[in-house]
């Protein structure tokens, strides 16, 4: 099967040679990690299969969150230990997306840029959401970042996990109504407002086109149903790179053509790229380093816990719904299967280690 990383090995030095004083750290380290991610660089065990009678290598995984070999594993680690913070009312997602006047910026000033999208998005959010016209309460946030199209464009935007409804000052929790949390369109301002001022403050306003100013930014709100419904659509965002290997179709004459699902039609088309300019739109989703990527606000923060909790003792005053056994049972994870035989499946002995020839997971 192609792997991107087949990709990165026959056309990264090229792309290197050309690009690489352009590249950020992060961008050279991930495809690093990716062209050795599970080969004789990075070491790993030497097993035996005593009815093959043939010697098996089990490699070391490079372990980089954008590599597509090293991902999906934590995500239902990841979506037991959301439940257990999950509240008994409706939820909402919203999404907040940087305006493509502002995109050129954030490719220059990831870091930035990112951390303050997530704080001028949640805080536009908190205090709409304060207004009596709407909820009137402190809402629980869940954000997770995403910045690319199925297309592998650069696309920042951010999704919230939001709560039906908050807490008041006085501690009472007040629901949101039925199928609605905010109008879109004074949220949109709001968040519009408070991005322009954190720019300025952070020295990058002159880089915006002003007309991006005058332009109404999008914003969506969609009732969710369950919140365990919506943790199970966010899952794949957090754990999941820009494209998995799985779309890759072709690698031939210097093009790479992979799949894509078309969210209008929900068709699945093709996009074929040189492979130069497939390795920059993959590069470009490259997170700066310990970036953190999933962030929580209002009374999913961990500095406001106790408030989580005291929505918790009031909803259940109304609502006795016992936590689920199923539930309960996602929070211990499976032991690991033992390693066996590609041919034969039978059990495999481990011999002992083998030395990484590149550099060390």
């Amino acid at each position: 099967m192609l792997e991107v990383a087949d990709i990165f090995r026959l056309h990264g030095p090229q792309y290197r040679e050309q690009f690489g004083t352009r590249m950020l750290p992060s961008q050279h380290r991930a495809m690093q990690d990716i062209e050795q991610c599970r080969t004789e660089s990075l070491g790993g065990q030497l097993y035996f299969c005593p009815q093959c009678q043939e010697h098996r290598y089990s490699y070391h995984s490079c372990k980089n969150r954008h590599c597509p070999k090293c991902q999906n594993d934590q995500a239902n680690q990841w979506l037991a230990e959301q439940k257990s913070l999950l509240l008994p009312v409706p939820y909402f997602l919203v999404t907040f997306t940087l305006p493509a006047e502002l995109r050129a910026v954030a490719r220059s000033n990831q870091k930035t840029v990112y951390n303050l999208l997530f704080r001028a998005s949640s805080q536009a959010l908190l205090l709409l959401a304060q207004d009596p016209r709407f909820v009137g309460g402190r809402l629980g946030m869940l954000g997770v970042l995403q910045t690319w199209t199925r297309q592998l464009q650069f696309h920042p935007h951010v999704h919230y996990l939001v709560t039906g409804g908050g807490l008041t000052d006085p501690g009472r929790w007040r629901p949101a109504a039925k199928n609605f949390l905010v109008h879109e369109k004074p949220l949109g301002m709001i968040f519009r407002a408070k991005l322009r001022d954190a720019l300025k403050k952070a020295g990058l306003f002159a880089q915006v086109e002003p007309r991006v100013w005058k332009k109404d930014w999008v914003v969506d709100c969609l009732p969710v149903g369950s919140g365990e419904q919506a943790c199970k659509y966010l899952a794949p965002y957090i754990f999941r790179v820009a494209l998995s290997n799985n779309r890759l179709r072709t690698l031939e004459n210097g093009q790479v053509t992979f799949s894509y699902q078309e969210s209008a039609t929900n068709q699945v088309k093709t996009c074929t790229l040189s492979a130069e300019k497939f390795i920059g739109r993959f590069l470009q989703h490259v997170l700066p380093p310990r970036f953190i990527k999933v962030r929580y606000y209002g009374l999913l923060s961990p500095a406001h816990r106790q408030l989580l909790l005291k929505a918790r003792q009031l909803l259940s005053a109304t609502t006795s719904k016992p936590r689920s056994t199923a539930t309960a049972a996602l929070t211990t994870a499976p032991p690991k299967p033992p390693l066996s035989c590609p041919h034969c499946h039978g059990p495999l002995t481990r011999l002992g280690p083998l030395a990484p020839r590149g550099r060390a997971p």
